[in-house]
């Protein structure tokens, strides 16, 4: 041991430093003890593909490790390190254990061998892969930093991987090939996840898709087996999608599917059933028919274990009271309970529900950015229109956060994803789950480093982190989404072909040109809305006439006016690109994309002022009385105004947060089931939920923009609004507007004082009016606090007025 740190710092501190010395491995071997071993051959294979496909070298196989024949990697067992010579022991000295997954690597110079130890398989594979991550590689070149190639390193998290689903709803998913599969879940891994979830053809989903190359039922055959090929754990999503499973027939028809699905899999070592979302069951049932699934299962895949959630839509205390009563009966077949979207209870006190023994699973939303488990918190009403639900969604710095601020109460996570919309979160999130200490820049470092090069590092990295920053707070002030597309432009180019080809890289530069476009648009029509209320503002007593039709020449113009079209036509030109590259739907047309998902470059066209719901207003009001018309504009006008006195709030509005009371930051809270939220989308009569926010609601008609966005809590949380300043002696009317993404049932007290309204069942109109009692304000302040009934997924307010009453 002595020996081997003499040579170290004598070859590292004398001609070579040690900090920022790059060796070269060009033409480095690779020796491993048993090179035809299952495993071993295959990573092997693995990282001879790899290297190649950068450098164009071909790293060949040593059988002799001895030999002076130039640089060697060795890959090697704890239990093989007994068969190097003593002379090696010595070197290497005392190699600590590894846990489990763990590996360590040493950098033995004096035999220019470049060591990477394993207890079992999957250490071997996460050595190759920081080698893979952290080298330096052009063509004919590959050089690996000194300050890398010592040390160990194994993961916090058991659990570490992304839902894969071959289902047409997803976003590219279903176009992919095997071997884009498989070239995917290589990538996943190289950055340390350890599993793959995958979907069984028949879920809430059509059965196929355009873009499918082959049958569900033989894709999912193909990812188990390229995930089995590379020692991950193989996880299925199996909602339960009969319509009776209590009747016999019913029963046999969805057990004889269970046959054909888990017989089509080589390898499956979980199944993950969800409460709900779809098919719910009461849990009498749910666990009965588990029991019988497992039968099936275990035929197939005897050691396999199913893990339940408690994702219910409308849940009631006795649903959970009867499903954690079964979780904590300890069934054999049980692996564990699994937290995502819609489950009602927050992490901390599922831990707390469930006994100490049975693992909990994280499911988290890294996809969707409105109607999700984790929205973008500050965003813009012009960018949740256009970006919509599952846009190309880069949130490096929210996805640690969201990962850090519950790490401690599960076994790791297996994410909920759509599509390749969400790729850079899918490296953030594994590689937290191995350390949540990792910066986020040397993930993000490591993605542009591996998949783009080293002379990409800095600027896709920092390229990434800029794109988040377009999403933060109001957009037509972010003075960084101009920044943000010089800086990709000024990539792209730079960039060769192969580049240019590079999905990843297309993603990226289609958000920089779809951002700035946005902008540009939101000024312009922000600006000519201006101007029309300006004119009709300005129209005489008897030229109302004609400031009327003015305006909707205005207002008319704004909505088509062609701004920026080189910025629209990068965009459709780039979404063609992935579209040819890997099958991304990002349009309807020509891209067959599903509505409300992938598909936000169709909202390139989206109109992001109130044009359509003004134009509305004044086509009617030039149908009335001429000496109606003036007061009719009037009226439209001051809107929002509650009068001398009076207060306004819109709560899509950053100045009106102010009165939201929130008792967590978002940062302990970022799944808002404690706290507040902003939420999307205006609501139709007789439609349970909306994906998309445009500017229609209710009855098909036009709604302005104050309706599509609210202030939200999810559940039974409590939504509290708070007033101050008001006038005791003056009589207040509450005028308020209650729309939102979903329909629910609401209630409104005074805090500590009285019943405003009893249960409402939103979604039927917009606005309500209640006289408020002067004794629930006589210091001065009142404190609005809405709930909902058992069951309801929240309470959503839109816009507030307190219109104080003339005194006389």
């Amino acid at each position: 041991m002595k020996k081997y740190i003499i040579v170290f710092f004598i070859l590292f501190w004398g001609d070579y430093p040690l900090l920022g010395q790059d060796l070269d491995f060009s033409q480095a071997s690779i020796w491993s003890p048993d090179p035809s071993g299952k495993r071993v051959k295959h990573y092997i294979n693995l990282l001879q593909e790899e290297v190649e496909k950068r450098t164009q070298l071909k790293w060949p196989i040593t059988n002799d490790i001895t030999e002076d024949q130039g640089t060697t990697i060795a890959l090697l067992y704890q239990k093989d390190l007994s068969e190097l010579g003593a002379d090696y022991q010595d070197d290497l000295g005392n190699i600590p254990d590894q846990a489990m997954e763990g590996y360590f690597i040493s950098w033995m110079p004096e035999r220019k061998t470049l060591f990477v130890v394993a207890k079992e398989d999957r250490g071997l594979l996460y050595g190759i892969g920081r080698i893979l991550r952290k080298m330096h590689w052009e063509k004919g070149k590959v050089l690996l930093p000194a300050s890398t190639l010592q040390g160990s390193s194994s993961p916090k998290y058991s659990i570490r991987g992304h839902q894969l689903g071959y289902r047409p709803k997803t976003n590219s998913y279903d176009a992919f090939t095997v071997e884009r599969f498989e070239q995917y879940i290589r990538e996943l891994a190289l950055f340390g996840a350890n599993s793959i979830e995958i979907v069984p053809p028949r879920t809430d989903d059509d059965f196929t898709s355009r873009h499918m190359v082959l049958p569900a039922i033989e894709m999912i055959g193909e990812q188990s087996r390229i995930a089995d090929e590379l020692d991950l754990d193989v996880w299925m999503w199996y909602p339960n999608m009969g319509e009776d499973y209590t009747h016999p027939d019913s029963i046999a028809a969805e057990l004889e599917e269970r046959h054909e699905v888990f017989k089509a899999v080589p390898r499956l070592d979980h199944l993950f059933v969800p409460g709900g979302d779809p098919g719910e069951l009461e849990p009498d049932e749910l666990f009965h028919w588990l029991e019988q699934t497992v039968e099936v299962l275990h035929q197939y895949h005897p050691a396999a274990k199913v893990w339940v959630s408690p994702q219910v839509f409308r849940p009631t205390q006795e649903w959970y009271d009867q499903f954690f009563y079964h979780i904590n009966q300890g069934y054999s077949w049980l692996g564990g309970v699994v937290f995502g979207p819609w489950v009602k209870i927050p992490l901390p006190e599922l831990r707390e529900l469930v006994n100490a023994e049975i693992p909990i699973r994280r499911y988290p939303d890294i996809t969707h950015s409105l109607s999700s488990q984790y929205p973008i918190p500050e965003w813009d009403l012009a960018l949740a229109m256009t970006l919509g639900r599952e846009c190309i969604n880069p949130r490096p710095e929210d996805q640690k956060g969201i990962h850090n601020a519950l790490d401690g109460y599960a076994d790791g996570s297996l994410s909920y994803s759509e599509g390749t919309n969400d790729d850079v979160n899918k490296f953030i999130w594994t590689d937290q789950d191995w350390d949540p200490n990792t910066p986020v820049i040397e993930t993000l470092r490591d993605y542009a480093r591996f998949f783009f090069g080293p002379d990409w590092v800095e600027g896709v990295a920092q390229g990434f982190l800029a794109q988040e920053e377009n999403l933060r707070g109001p957009l037509i002030t972010n003075t960084q989404v101009p920044l943000t597309l010089l800086q990709w432009k000024e990539m792209e180019a730079k960039a060769d072909e192969k580049l240019m080809g590079n999905f990843r890289f297309q993603m990226g530069l289609i958000r920089a040109y779809f951002d700035a476009f946005v902008q540009r648009k939101l000024i312009h029509q922000t600006e000519m809305e201006a101007k029309a209320k300006e004119v009709l503002n300005e129209a005489a007593e008897d030229k109302i006439n004609e400031g009327i039709a003015l305006a909707m020449q205005i207002l008319e113009e704004s909505t088509r006016a062609d701004l920026a079209e080189g910025l629209k036509a990068r965009c459709l030109e780039l979404a063609e690109d992935l579209y040819q590259s890997i099958g991304a739907q990002l349009t309807i047309d020509p891209h067959g994309a599903a509505p409300g998902r992938g598909n936000f470059i169709d909202n390139l066209e989206a109109i992001l002022n109130d044009a359509p719901w003004l134009l509305d207003k004044l086509e009617a009001i030039s149908h009335n009385e001429p000496e109606d018309r003036r007061e009719k504009v009037k009226e439209l006008l001051n809107r929002d105004n509650p009068g001398a006195g009076g207060f306004y709030d819109d709560f899509g509005q950053p100045k009106s947060w102010k009165r939201v009371i929130s008792d967590k930051e978002w940062a302990e809270d970022p799944g808002s089931l404690y706290s507040p939220r902003i939420s999307f989308g205006v609501g139709l009569i007789g439609v349970e939920w909306v994906h998309e926010v445009r500017a229609v609601g209710f009855e098909g008609t036009a709604a302005p923009r104050s309706w599509m966005m609210q202030v939200n809590t999810l559940y039974d949380t409590p939504l509290r609004i708070r007033y101050d300043q008001l006038d005791p002696e003056l009589s207040y009317t509450l005028k308020v507007a209650y729309t939102g993404r979903f329909r629910s049932k609401m209630k409104l007290e005074i805090e500590k004082g009285p019943l405003v309204h009893d249960f409402i069942q939103t979604g039927h109109q917009p606005i309500y009016e209640f006289k408020l009692p002067k004794e629930a304000y006589d210091n001065g302040e009142i404190i609005f606090s809405w709930t909902c009934g058992e069951g309801e997924r929240g309470a959503q307010v839109a816009e507030i007025w307190l219109i104080p009453e003339e005194k006389p």
